[in-house]
């Protein structure tokens, strides 16, 4: 443990952005594998309704510094192009 006032602060401070890091991070993660099981299980109208709803929270946790903006573009495509791929079906 810091013994220096300004340290212990930013031990305090990280740990609070740690945490909301984390639960942006969560909310990413819970979004994508809902859209992915919809596309494992082949509910086209599922995936096409939760596709934009992904794509928000990706955005979102890009926005707010969380995921970079080149993972965040990455991540977007490739659930775009499973997407596409199960409405060509």
């Amino acid at each position: 443990m810091p013994n220096i006032k300004s340290a212990k602060k930013r031990v305090l401070v990280i740990e609070k952005k740690n945490s909301l890091n984390r639960s942006v991070k969560a909310e990413v993660k819970t979004a994508i594998k809902k859209l992915n099981a919809a596309i494992e299980a082949g509910n086209v109208e599922e995936a096409n309704k939760l596709l934009p709803a992904t794509v928000s929270v990706i955005d979102s946790a890009c926005s707010k510094g969380v995921m970079h903006k080149n993972t965040a573009a990455n991540k977007k495509s490739g659930l775009a192009k499973k997407v596409a791929a199960l409405n060509k079906q």
